[in-house]
């Protein structure tokens, strides 16, 4: 399977919201700590995935997605500060795999494009959190990304209990 690795703009991320609302979906019901509880259904995604394609329309966010067959089944974005003493930093959000694109490289290929799209947008520095203990937290630092810490119960799990987040940033550019 070859992956196509994209930058959407808002009207590609628009036509691409029914794929990444089923990736969402199967994220959280797949047990991610992403900001949503259970039960979570694809339609449940719309609002999200619409607000998220109105800040790319803005340039307040960049929307990567990975494709297999035409087909969304990763995606991540990177919202850009709009601090005006924050121009240079941006913040990794949601590093999504469908469970059927999993073992591809996916990840790292998505990362590897919007921190390339980042530091084309001026950004020279990156962060993010994720649930500690999760299989997300073990990916970041094979990506060059430095762990600064944990903050204990900061959201919940899908399935409800308290979910430490731990705190991660990456210099670019």
């Amino acid at each position: 399977m070859t992956a196509t690795i994209r930058i959407l703009d808002a009207t590609a991320a628009r036509a691409a919201i029914p794929d990444l609302c089923e990736v969402l979906s199967d994220c959280i019901n797949g047990g991610a700590s992403l900001g949503f509880m259970l039960p979570f259904q694809p339609q449940d995604g719309e609002g999200y995935w619409s607000d998220i394609a109105t800040e790319v329309e803005t340039g307040g966010i960049i929307l990567g997605v990975a494709e297999i067959n035409g087909r969304v089944v990763g995606t991540v974005q990177v919202g850009l500060a709009s601090k005006p003493n924050q121009p240079h930093r941006g913040d990794l959000m949601k590093l999504l795999v469908h469970r059927s694109g999993r073992g591809l490289g996916l990840s790292r290929k998505l990362m590897a494009a919007v921190e390339e799209e980042a530091a084309r947008r001026g950004r020279t520095l990156l962060v993010l959190d994720t649930a500690t203990g999760s299989e997300a937290e073990k990916i970041y630092p094979r990506f060059g990304w430095e762990r600064v810490g944990v903050i204990p119960d900061y959201a919940l799990w899908p399935q409800g209990g308290f979910c430490d987040t731990t705190i991660f940033y990456k210099r670019i550019g």
